[in-house]
C-alpha cells in the first residue's frame, strides 16, 4: 500500500470499569481523542475528507450517529462523510484500513480513523416486543445485559472466556503460564510508563466535579503490584475445577477511545505533515468461532505475505491480549520472540474497551518508531469474537 501514511495518533487513558471515565459517552471519548490528534499536528479539521469510527456495545444515546458526531464536534466540514463500523475487537484496526482504502480509491486525502467504547454504560434493556405491546399479568419484564450479550457468541453458544479455555486445552497452556503472562503484562506496562513510553500517544482528560478538577493522564486498570501469589488465589471463572481464565489474566472491561489520522502523500506535502510511519499492508480472516482467539495468527500471516515479508523481518509485534491463554496460543503457533512481543504491557494490564483497542495498539506502534531507532517493521493484531482476526503492518519512513 504505497503512499498511505499515519501522521497522528492519540488515545485517552483507559478508564477502569465504573471508573473516572464512566460518565463520558463513547462519542465524547472519541471526540476528545480526535481533537487531540488534530491538535498534535496543528491540522485544520476542515482538511479532513472522511471519518471512520468503530464502536461495539453502542452504549451512548447517540451511538447510531457516533462517527458523524465525532466529526462534527471536532470541527470537520459538513461535506465530510462519516461511517460508524463494528468489527468487534478489531474495529480500531478496521477503521485504519477503511481510511487507507478511501485514499487509494481517490475519495479522500486525509481520513480520521478511530474507535471508542464506554463499557461502564452498557445498557440493561427490555426487549421492545416484550414491553411495547403490553405485558401479561404475572409475567413481568426481564432485562438483558448488553455487555454480557456482546461478550457471548450466540451462534457458537460460547462466551469469549470459554473460547480462551478451548485454546488452553488445544495448546496445552497451564494456569500458571497464564498467571505468569498476566504478571508480565502488568510489570512491563509499569516499566514502560516509568520510561514515558505512553506519553506521545496519551490525550489526558480533565474532569470537573464538586470537589474541583481532576486530570486523568494514566490508565486506571493496571495492577503493577500484583504477584504470582495474589494471582494464584483467584478462582477460574468458566471452569472452576480445571480452568485457566481468571479475572486477572483476562483483559479488562474499560472505557476509552483512540484516533489515528491517515494521509496520502499528496496531503503530507500540501499540509507539511511529518509521517509517524507508513501502512504497508493488512490482513483480515475468519476462523473457528469456538477458538476465535487464534484469529491473529492467520491474519498476521496474510498481512505479511501481502507485503512479501516474514516474521523474521518484524521488529515488534503487538497482539491484543483478550486473554492470557489466547495470546500464548498465538505466540506458540507463530513461534513469536517474546522479547519483541507485547513488551510494554497489553490489554490484561491496560484494559480492552472493545472498539478502541485496535486504535490504541496502532497508536503505540506508530509512536514507537520515534524512540526505537532500530525497528523498521511493526505488526499489530487482534482476535475478534465470532471467529475472525485482523492485522496491520507498519513501516518506518
Amino acid at each position: 500500500m504505497s503512499g498511505i501514511f499515519l501522521v497522528a495518533a492519540k488515545r485517552t487513558p483507559f478508564g477502569t470499569f465504573g471508573g473516572s471515565l464512566k460518565n463520558f459517552s463513547a462519542t465524547d471519548l472519541g471526540t476528545h481523542a480526535t481533537q487531540a490528534a488534530l491538535a498534535s499536528i496543528d491540522l485544520d479539521p476542515q482538511a479532513v475528507d472522511s471519518i471512520f469510527f468503530g464502536n461495539v456495545i453502542q452504549s451512548s444515546a447517540d451511538a447510531a450517529y457516533l462517527a458523524r458526531h465525532v466529526g462534527l464536534k471536532s470541527g470537520m466540514k459538513l461535506a465530510a462523510p462519516s461511517l460508524t463500523i463494528n468489527r468487534l475487537c478489531g474495529s480500531g484496526f478496521e477503521t485504519v484500513i477503511l481510511g487507507a482504502q478511501s485514499i487509494q480509491l481517490g475519495e479522500s486525502n486525509i481520513a480520521v480513523c478511530g474507535g471508542a467504547e464506554n463499557m461502564s454504560d452498557a445498557p440493561l434493556s427490555v426487549a421492545g416486543n416484550d414491553a411495547r405491546w403490553g405485558v401479561k399479568l404475572g409475567t413481568g419484564l426481564s432485562m438483558r445485559d448488553a455487555l454480557w450479550d456482546g461478550l457471548t457468541d450466540s451462534y457458537a453458544k460460547t462466551p469469549m472466556g470459554v473460547t480462551a479455555e478451548n485454546l488452553a486445552k488445544k495448546y496445552g497452556i497451564t494456569r500458571e503460564e497464564c498467571d505468569a503472562h498476566a504478571l508480565r503484562s502488568q510489570q512491563t506496562w509499569a516499566a514502560a510508563k516509568d520510561q514515558g513510553l505512553f506519553d506521545a500517544e496519551m490525550a489526558p482528560i480533565e474532569i470537573k466535579n464538586k470537589k474541583g478538577t481532576k486530570i486523568v493522564d494514566t490508565d486506571e486498570h493496571p495492577r503493577p503490584d500484583a504477584t504470582m501469589e495474589s494471582l494464584a488465589k483467584l478462582p477460574a471463572v468458566f471452569d472452576r475445577k480445571e480452568g485457566v481464565v481468571t479475572a486477572a489474566n483476562a483483559s479488562g472491561i474499560n472505557d476509552g477511545a483512540g484516533s489515528v489520522i491517515v494521509a496520502s502523500e499528496q496531503a503530507i506535502k500540501e499540509h507539511n505533515l511529518t509521517p509517524l510511519c507508513r501502512l504497508v499492508s493488512y490482513g483480515i480472516v475468519g476462523c473457528d468461532p469456538t477458538i476465535m482467539g487464534i484469529g491473529p495468527v492467520p491474519a498476521i500471516q496474510q498481512a505479511l505475505a501481502r507485503a512479501n515479508l516474514t516474521l523474521a523481518d518484524v521488529d515488534r509485534v503487538e497482539i491484543n491480549e483478550a486473554f492470557a491463554s489466547q495470546f500464548l496460543a498465538c505466540a506458540k503457533e507463530l513461534e513469536l520472540d517474546l522479547d519483541k512481543s507485547n513488551i510494554h504491557g497489553g490489554a490484561i494490564a491496560i484494559g480492552h474497551p472493545l472498539g478502541a483497542s485496535g486504535s490504541r495498539i496502532t497508536a503505540h506502534l506508530a509512536h514507537e518508531f520515534a524512540y526505537n531507532k532500530d525497528s523498521k517493521i511493526h505488526v499489530g493484531a487482534a482476535c475478534i469474537g465470532g471467529g475472525q482476526g485482523i492485522a496491520l503492518v507498519l513501516e518506518r519512513v
